[in-house]
Parts: C-alpha cells; sequence; structure tokens
C-alpha cells in the first residue's frame, strides 16, 4: 500500500507545478509582449500627436507642404522643401565619409593591429560615441569652419567650381557654414557607431576562413572583400542604416555648422537648413500657426527616417532570402 499512497501523493505535486509553470510561463509572455507593444504604441502616438498637432498647416498647404521652398513665417506659408533636402543632403555626405573610414578602423583593428593595441583603441572608439552632441558641435563652429572658411572653401571653389556638372556643388562664398561642413560633423559623429559595429561581426568571422584563404596567398585587401565582408554583409549594411539613422536626427552639432538659412540652394558651400535643426532653433518662439509648422515638419523627419529604416530592413531580408537560396 505504500509505494501506491507515495505516487498517488506524487502526482498531484507535478500537477500542481506544471500549472504553476504554466500560469508564469503566460505572465511572463504577457509582460514581453507588454512590452513590444508598448514601443509601438509610444512610436505611434509620437507620430500621430505631430500629425495632429500640424493639422491646420497641412489643411492650409496640402501637398506644397512637402515640396515648396517657400519658408516665411510672416506671412504664414511653410514650405519643407529646403530642410528636407539639407537633412538629406548632409546625411548623405556623412555616410560617404564615414562608411569607409569605419570600415577601415574595424578592419584594422580586427586583422592589422597588435593586440596590445586592439583593446585600448576600440575602447576609445565606442567611448567617442558618447561624447555629447553639442562638443561636436562647438569643435566645428571653433575649429572646423575656420579652416573651412580660410582654406577649403576657397580651394574647392577654385578648383572644382568650374567643373560643368558637379562645379554647382562647389561654389560658393567663403561663409565656412554650409551642408558640407555638416556633413563633416555627422561624418565624425556616426564613425563610432558603425566603426563599433563592424569590428564587432567582423569578430564573428571564423578565423579558419581567413586563415585558409592566407594560406592560399590572398592578400589582406583580398581577404576583406572576398571573406570578411561576404560572411558578414548583413550586420554590416544594419550598422551603416543604424550610424544613417543617428545622421538624419542629429539637432544640435548640426545647428552650429549649417548656417541656419531657409533659402534653398545646390551649393554644399552655403548656409541651408536641416529638419532637426530648424525645429530647435525656431520652436521655443513659434506663434501658433508657426508652431504647428514645425510640429509636421517632425512628422516629416519622423517619416524620412522610418522609410529609411524600412528600406534598410528589406535590403537585408532580401539580403538573408539570397544567401539562404544559395
Amino acid at each position: 500500500m505504500m509505494p501506491i499512497l507515495a505516487e498517488g501523493a506524487a502526482a498531484p505535486t507535478v500537477a500542481s507545478r506544471d500549472v504553476t509553470d504554466a500560469r508564469h510561463d503566460a505572465w511572463f509572455r504577457w509582460l514581453l509582449t507588454a512590452t513590444a507593444l508598448f514601443v509601438l504604441v509610444s512610436l505611434a502616438g509620437a507620430a500621430l500627436s505631430m500629425l495632429w498637432g500640424g493639422r491646420s498647416v497641412l489643411a492650409h498647404e496640402a501637398l506644397r507642404f512637402f515640396y515648396s521652398s517657400d519658408w516665411n513665417p510672416v506671412e504664414d506659408n511653410y514650405g519643407a522643401l529646403v530642410p528636407i533636402y539639407g537633412t538629406i543632403v548632409t546625411a548623405i555626405i556623412a555616410m560617404l565619409i564615414a562608411v569607409p573610414v569605419s570600415f577601415g578602423i574595424a578592419f584594422f583593428l580586427t586583422e592589422i593591429a597588435p593586440r596590445w593595441m586592439r583593446g585600448p583603441v576600440g575602447t576609445a572608439i565606442e567611448l567617442l560615441a558618447g561624447i555629447p552632441s553639442i562638443i561636436y558641435g562647438m569643435w566645428g563652429f571653433f575649429v572646423l569652419m575656420p579652416v573651412m572658411r580660410e582654406q577649403t572653401i576657397p580651394w574647392l571653389d577654385e578648383h572644382i567650381g568650374p567643373l560643368p556638372v558637379i562645379g554647382a556643388l562647389f561654389r560658393g562664398p567663403p561663409i565656412g557654414a554650409g551642408m558640407l561642413t555638416s556633413g563633416i560633423v555627422l561624418s565624425i559623429m556616426v564613425i563610432p557607431f558603425i566603426a563599433s559595429t563592424m569590428r564587432e561581426v567582423f569578430l564573428t568571422v571564423p578565423a579558419r576562413l581567413k586563415e585558409s584563404a592566407y594560406a592560399l596567398g590572398a592578400t589582406k585587401w583580398e581577404v576583406s572583400r572576398d571573406i570578411v565582408l561576404p560572411y558578414t554583409r548583413s550586420a554590416v549594411i544594419g550598422g551603416i542604416f543604424l550610424g544613417l539613422g543617428r545622421a538624419l536626427g542629429e539637432t544640435m552639432a548640426v545647428a552650429f555648422v549649417i548656417g541656419n538659412s531657409v533659402n534653398f540652394t545646390t551649393s554644399l558651400l552655403e548656409p541651408s537648413t536641416t529638419i532637426a535643426a530648424l525645429i530647435a532653433n525656431d520652436f521655443g518662439e513659434a506663434t501658433e500657426t508657426y508652431r504647428a509648422a514645425l510640429l509636421l515638419l517632425g512628422f516629416v523627419l519622423f517619416i524620412v527616417t522610418f522609410v529609411v529604416l524600412a528600406l534598410a530592413r528589406l535590403m537585408l531580408q532580401r539580403l538573408a532570402h539570397k544567401e539562404g537560396g544559395r
């Protein structure tokens, strides 16, 4: 009788524990679901609140708001073409500079640098990401702008300005403030993010793959091009678009060096503005209608950033699909 009682007594204990574990697992699942929904609701709430705040300007300007360059708060005319153009151009300049430099830093730290140097330099690169943006802006204003005004811009205007196609991009007065200066500052700001991401993913490449390539006589450039980049392509692209998202939304550093002009210009050497810089400079003293226009401009920045990150996600999915097909 004792074994039968023991088995009968053990069965309720096991069943009770299973019920408790299932209940805890359900609570944990609902908690994680709530955190994910909280992020989605917060993003949607922020975007819709900006759209609702700018509804009066959107109703008045309609689609003209997105393609007009007439930004005149005195006459209540608002066209967002100049800040949209400035945001995209400065971000593109930043990425053109930051991506190859970040790749060079990451490959140097993983393949070329001595072991005693990799740790300190890698840590220093990561610490650069924590520097406040206003520090970069002050450096750009007091150090980079004089260099651009006295040396770089006169040289560009003299040697590249007369060229037939790209010359219009590099003609302008030696002011120092402009989209090119802003792009350079942004590139320095996003390099730590991209370089750190590339460094971490480069370290995941199996050593046997690289050693096999070296054994076959491959150079370091060939190893980086044919082994490292194909193996880490998806993660590298993700890191690049992460830096691009940071460049699109940067505010204070750009406000210091872009010149904050709402006049449209194709020259990279003349003052312009970005969405974030325009909002930061004018929101505090804006009237009710002007504040609505700035809120609508914030919604445009949200959409631009969302589209860029969505395209990055789509690109990564296509790469993953191709790699899976292979």
